[in-house]
């Protein structure tokens, strides 16, 4: 009987902290089972009423609310106060700013699949998609990126007229004022086209509409700063730039030592004018050297009190014409054999009236929140666009070139090697496009996702490192010779400038994705942070009763999931929706919970160490990461209709995304300071061991299967690219050399047939097609159309060379 009621016990125990139960739930299963449990051990009535008497104590102080937080919770808050990790001012903007969107699903443990089915499915307006197909198909077609990287080191002065013209840089800028309003979607959709045809153009059309003076002026400017500057920003009479980063301040925004301070001076020929005296020196700011207007961000003081009692009024954001006095611009920055726009920019006692700060005299000392609010959105679409429409360009192009050219008699994309590494190209790009869309999405629902974009920022820039990286071992020495017919040469040196900007990847990963979404995205952190900063004495007791025990029951219930879940494999979760996902869903449920559990423990057991265990925190980062990229996947597939001629990349994406996560947890644990906590973690999320595998060697074939031949899906993984339908060109040749071979291919076994009967002798392929025509072999139709196979595909094999002095002058 002792036992059954043990067993008994550890159900209930089980079943409350699964479905979280509320403290009442906790207190009556108390009352009822240790009473049980006492009476069947057959202790003393004496003991029996000791027991009872403590029982009693322990539901009064747990279940009456004011009881409970005079005696437990306000201890427990003291000491919280006592352990909570010191947190910067700019550390705290980065923490107020933005939303929790997905990432808090993915925290809470147990992500509703509902929710992310019923988001909008991803696409753009018919306004939007003519723009795409006329305006920046135009734009695309006046480009050459040779041309624009290795002669002019600038777009050519029409590229710049067609861009200002046509409202490019105007594509957040309400229609009011004259912008063209696009959605987040149609943003990204613009950039990643472009970006597909020319780096340069990609940033150059990109950075006005990011970080930087319009996006600042739509959400704080005042109504006159958007009268003056907005309709112009949107005709392209005015060109932007920000000015944040400078030589010894980098990330670290509380270290700029740019500064102003708040004087009278002389403006316009009005003497005694109240404004600020500014001094700075910034570098890697985007347009600097063309911008007639600058974004600047700098520390304000107020030494002689002219606005009140403070001296050091924090970080201030101004906007200021370039031909403002003591304003340097015009100096350029060579990154990476990029030709976009890019230098330093000097101020020198710079005087401005009060005016010129963004937003006004109200937004003094806001910048670094006002920074962090825009970034968001920055980070959501720019960076990770630009580098699928990269991703895109090497998906086209190495399929092709896998299949036209040959070795040994075979297509080089045939080799198990390369199949290899044409499967990676393919699945991370699926990946990539699956998290910009659903990202660009977040930022159309009105939400400023910090956490998210962070996230697509860092894997959409790093995993299009590793496909420009497998792209060049695919084309081989193609790939190194630099020329006009090179198509990724300028690609894989330019791929490490996302990577730099906007937050450098290492920073991101180490102390931005985990180190912000665990305070952020987590649904009790935060709260508890609040009210142990709240100086209001008796809400801060309620609001942090309420967070802590609403935390203990959440830490229980993603313990017992996750226990749970892994011993079934995740087989017992409900799920919305059948084969080939059903899986898929069950199991990122069964990370998610893990991976809460995993966060509980690391904030409890490291505390405010965890902020400088930056190895810890990256792998926990990575966890989060392939959750969110894995439910962008699920969610790129429902969108596209479930293509089943897709699922080999479905199946790819899905099954590395979950390696990976399974990777990062193995680190945690192998690395977690504290080796009776990684035992319990373990135990808790591998009780029997790790299962997951990454992508199998078929799986990869019918991935690289697809990139080799013209087909749907190799058309939807590369949709919005831009192909110039022009043999001339290095990829329109491409294309063209594609259909060819497969076109040739009956034919170009005729001839290698005929050759082995001895009824060809010319050794020459051109002389051979000539000799099978005379021969009747062949007509002259094909005879023509063979011929036009090997010129194409000896302009897709051969590389650029150059005369020696053409290489002296430009070199």
């Amino acid at each position: 009987m002792a036992m059954t009621i043990t067993v008994i016990a550890v159900a209930v125990f089980l079943l409350l902290a699964f479905f979280r139960s509320s403290i009442w739930g906790w207190l009556f299963a108390i009352l009822v089972l240790v009473p049980m449990i006492a009476i069947e051990s057959r202790i003393s009535d004496g003991a029996l009423k000791n027991i009872y008497l403590a029982l009693a104590v322990f539901v009064l102080v747990f279940g009456v609310p004011w009881l409970r937080r005079k005696l437990v919770s306000d201890f427990i808050l003291k000491l919280f106060r006592k352990i909570l990790p010191q947190v910067s001012q700019t550390e705290q903007e980065a923490l107020d700013a933005g939303t929790v969107w997905w990432d808090g699903e993915l925290f809470s443990g147990r992500p509703r699949w509902s929710k992310l089915l019923a988001m909008p499915k991803t696409g753009l307006s018919e306004r939007e998609q003519a723009f795409l197909d006329n305006e920046v198909e135009q734009l695309c077609a006046m480009l050459d990126d040779w041309d624009i990287t290795h002669t002019r080191q600038d777009l050519p002065p029409e590229v710049w007229q067609f861009i200002k013209d046509k409202g490019f840089f105007g594509m957040i800028i309400p229609r009011q004022y004259g912008g063209l309003e696009f959605s987040a979607q149609a943003h990204s959709a613009v950039v990643t086209k472009v970006s597909s045809r020319s780096g340069t153009a990609g940033v150059t059309v990109m950075v006005p509409n990011s970080l930087g003076p319009a996006d600042l002026l739509l959400k704080y400017g005042t109504p006159e700063q958007k009268d003056r500057y907005l309709k112009r920003l949107a005709q392209g009479l005015e060109v932007p730039c920000f000015a944040l980063t400078g030589p010894f301040a980098g990330s670290d925004a509380g270290a700029i030592p740019d500064y102003g301070i708040v004087c009278h001076g002389e403006f316009n020929g009005e003497q005694n004018v109240l404004g600020i005296r500014l001094n700075w020196e910034k570098r890697y700011i985007t347009l600097a050297p063309v911008a007639t207007l600058l974004g600047l961000a700098f520390k304000l003081y107020d030494p002689d009190h002219l606005l009140g009692a403070e001296k050091s009024l924090g970080i201030t954001l101004a906007l200021i014409p370039t031909d403002t006095p003591g304003v340097e611009v015009g100096r350029r920055h060579f990154p990476l054999n990029s030709a976009f726009l890019n230098g330093p920019t000097v101020g020198k006692d710079v005087f401005i009236p009060m005016d010129y700060i963004i937003g006004g005299m109200s937004r003094i000392g806001q910048g670094w929140r006002m920074l962090m609010d825009c970034l968001s959105v920055g980070r959501s679409i720019s960076l990770p666009a630009s580098a699928v429409g990269g991703a895109k360009l090497a998906v086209r192009s190495s399929g092709a070139y896998g299949r036209v050219r040959k070795q040994f008699h075979m297509p080089v994309g045939k080799f198990e090697g390369v199949e290899e590494a044409l499967a990676r190209i393919g699945g991370n790009t699926y990946v990539m496009d699956a998290a910009r869309r659903m990202t660009a999405l977040a930022v159309d629902l009105h939400e400023k996702p910090s956490v998210v974009s962070a996230i697509a920022k860092y894997h959409c820039t790093e995993r299009g490192r590793m496909v420009i990286n497998d792209a060049m071992d695919v084309h081989g020495g193609k790939g190194i010779c630099m020329g006009p017919d090179n198509y990724l040469a300028r690609m894989y040196q330019q791929t490490p400038i996302g990577i730099t900007v906007e937050g450098a990847n290492i920073l991101t990963r180490s102390l931005m994705i985990f180190g912000q979404g665990a305070i952020r995205s987590h649904p009790y952190v935060l709260k508890e942070m609040q009210a142990a900063h709240d100086q209001n004495a008796e809400r801060a007791s309620l609001d942090f009763d309420q967070a802590f025990f609403g935390h203990i029951s959440f830490s229980l219930s993603n313990a017992v999931r996750s226990f749970l879940y892994a011993l079934s494999g995740g087989r017992l979760i409900y799920v919305p929706t059948g084969a080939p996902t059903h899986r898929y869903y069950q199991l990122l449920t069964r990370y998610a919970a893990s991976f809460a559990f995993a966060a509980d423990i690391a904030m409890a057991v490291l505390g405010g160490g965890l902020k400088r265990k930056e190895k810890l925190s990256a792998r926990l980062g990575d966890v989060l990461s392939n959750l969110y990229l894995c439910s962008a996947v699920l969610k790129k597939f429902e969108d596209d209709g479930r293509p089943q001629a897709d699922e080999p990349l479905l199946h790819w994406a899905m099954e590395d995304g979950l390696y990976r996560i399974q990777t990062a947890f193995d680190g945690v644990i192998q690395n977690f300071p504290n080796r009776l906590f990684a035992l319990l973690l373990r135990v808790v999320i591998f009780p029997l061991g790790q299962c997951r595998k990454p992508p199998s060697d078929e799986r990869g074939h019918q991935v690289a299967a697809l990139m080799l031949k013209p087909g749907e899906v190799r058309d939807r993984l590369t949709a919005g690219m831009y192909i110039k339908r022009d043999e001339q060109d290095a990829v329109g040749a491409l294309e063209a050399a594609l259909a060819s071979t497969l076109a040739c291919e009956p034919l170009q076994a005729v001839l290698e047939k005929e050759a082995k009967a001895g009824k060809l002798k010319a050794m020459d392929e051109m002389a051979r097609i000539v000799e099978a025509r005379d021969l009747g072999l062949i007509t002259a139709e094909e005879a023509l159309q063979l011929e036009r196979d090997y010129m194409l595909r000896r302009k897709v094999i051969m590389v650029d060379d150059f005369d020696a002095r053409q290489l002296q002058a430009n070199g």
